[in-house]
């Protein structure tokens, strides 16, 4: 396990991940980024997305939603608002959610509508909705 590096991976609420692994991609607040061992240390924050680590052939999914992202000496700790695993990932509720978010998007005269707030709503019922469909 010479090429490996340590993940941790918590939220508010628990600690969702603990473990090595060969490679993480992670949704940044400017776009994906991916580590391997050995990569520069960097702080970002971190946007809506899935998140994806690979250890040896196998691949893990979580969908994320915000937080922050810090890689140093072969170590990346991610502090999250939330991170699901596919199997934690309630459908229904997160279909409702896209619904909810694409009704009031696509409302026409709401001058009251929050923007930002009902995109980034619209996002993560997408991710989860996409992360979710990993389990099948």
């Amino acid at each position: 396990m010479a090429d490996t590096l340590s993940l941790e991976i918590a939220t508010p609420m628990r600690l969702v991940v603990a473990d090595m692994v060969d490679e993480v991609i992670a949704p940044g607040s400017e776009g994906y980024f991916g580590v391997l061992r050995g990569h520069a240390p960097f702080l970002t924050t971190l946007g809506v997305g899935e998140l994806t680590y690979r250890k040896g052939r196998d691949e893990y999914h979580l969908a994320l939603a915000g937080g922050f992202a810090e890689v140093r000496n072969d170590k990346v700790i991610i502090l999250a608002d939330s991170a699901e695993k596919p199997e934690e990932i309630d459908r229904e509720r997160a279909e409702r959610a896209r619904q909810r978010a694409e009704q009031r998007l696509g409302g026409r005269g709401q001058e009251d509508i929050d923007y930002a707030r009902c995109t980034g709503a619209l996002a993560r019922a997408l991710t989860r909705l996409h992360v979710a469909g990993r389990s099948q």
